[in-house]
């Protein structure tokens, strides 16, 4: 039953970083998942695939996961560059790639 604590990545689907900025703590599936062969859905006997809890701090995760026994995995965030642009460099004198219409 080992758990991941992690920070959620953006959504591709939108450019916002809303709920980003809190943590998780869900656990690593104990078994495969199985086909329904009439229906076609996969569904799963592992009850722990289901629960996801949210913590404000990365420290609050840990310790709620060391204070209920919960072994578990630390994967920390991929902090993209910020790349700082404004409207009016797509009209710069001096840009590295020739712009037209």
């Amino acid at each position: 039953m080992l758990a991941r604590i992690y920070r959620p990545a953006k959504t591709a689907m939108q450019s916002g970083k809303a709920r980003t900025h809190d943590w998780r703590l869900e656990f690593e599936p104990a078994s495969a998942r199985i086909l329904d062969p009439l229906m076609g859905w996969t569904g799963s006997t592992d009850m722990n695939g289901q629960v996801r809890l949210g913590f404000e701090t990365r420290e609050e995760a840990v310790a709620y996961a060391e204070r209920h026994g919960i072994p578990f995995r630390l994967h920390e965030p991929h902090e993209p560059p910020v790349i700082i642009k404004t409207y009016a460099d797509n009209f710069a004198t001096a840009r590295k790639q020739p712009w037209t219409h």
